[in-house]
Formats: structure tokens, sequence, C-alpha cells
């Protein structure tokens, strides 16, 4: 059972990113808007970024595949993102292949082992905190998405 933030504090960053004031969270975080299944209203979340390069974050989701934004975005790939200097930018959602996730996963664990021991705790997935190989179930468990600026996916990067 995978412990669930409290509703509030969950919602806190997204009141930052609105009120322009997101930069204080830094490039660790970033704001995804994207289209509810039903309703097809915008729906924000923040999430943790893993990694980036030119164009591109690799962003968790900690809740699994049942997270509404991550059912959301198999729907209708097509987002807007606020990270570091992004602001409002449309890009394209895209779960990673199991065997990138759990490579991405690794290295992420490999440089960042205080913030994986507590993301381990905090989501409940002991093999995150530990030294061992990481199963090759976590990507199922722990999706990682790739989120591409349009003007990057046009370019074919």
């Amino acid at each position: 059972m995978v412990r669930r933030i409290p509703r509030p504090i969950a919602r806190a960053p997204i009141w930052l990113y609105r009120h322009h004031f997101g930069w204080l969270l830094g490039g660790r975080f970033a704001l995804l808007e994207h289209r509810g299944r039903i309703t097809r209203l915008p729906r924000n979340v923040v999430l943790e970024v893993l990694s980036r390069r030119p164009g591109h974050l690799t962003v968790v989701s900690g809740y699994g595949p049942a997270s509404q934004w991550y059912q959301n975005i198999l729907a209708d790939p097509h987002v807007r993102v606020w990270s570091g200097r992004w602001r409002a930018a449309p890009a394209r959602a895209t779960p990673l292949p199991p065997d990138v996730a759990l490579a991405l996963l690794s290295d992420y664990r490999r440089h960042h082992p205080h913030l994986t021991r507590l993301l381990g705790r905090a989501l409940e997935i002991p093999e995150l905190a530990g030294s061992r190989p990481l199963p090759h179930d976590l990507p199922a468990r722990l999706p990682l998405v790739d989120v591409a600026l349009a003007s990057a996916e046009a370019a074919g990067r």
C-alpha cells in the first residue's frame, strides 16, 4: 500500500506555479497540465523530475500506473509543462519502455542515494532504498514518462 500525501500538501506546489513562484522549487519538479479522460478539462499535477536533457524531462508516476494523471496522458499525450525556463510549453508525454525506465531509475539511485531512500520510504518501495539491483518489475509499479517539448518532438530529437 502506497502512502498518500495529504491533498492540501500535494496541491500546494500547483499554487506556487500558478502564481509564478514555481522557481522556488528549483528544477527538481515540474507542473504538468493534462486533460481529463472524460471531462476533457485541464488538470494539473506537480511531479518530480528524474532527469533532463535538451527539450526533454523524465518524470515519475510515484503512485504507479493507476494515477489519474498517468491514465490521462495515456488517453491524450498532449500536455503543457512548467519547469525551469519552460512556461506553459506545449509538450508530449510518453511512457518509457521498462528497460529504459529501469536504467534511468538505477542511474538516479546511484547519483541521488539520499533522495532515493526518502522516495523509497515515502512510496513504500524498499527496493529503492537498498543497494541490490532493482527488480525488473519496478517500472511497472513506478512508471517513468518522457515529456518532450513540441519543438523537440518536431525536430525529431
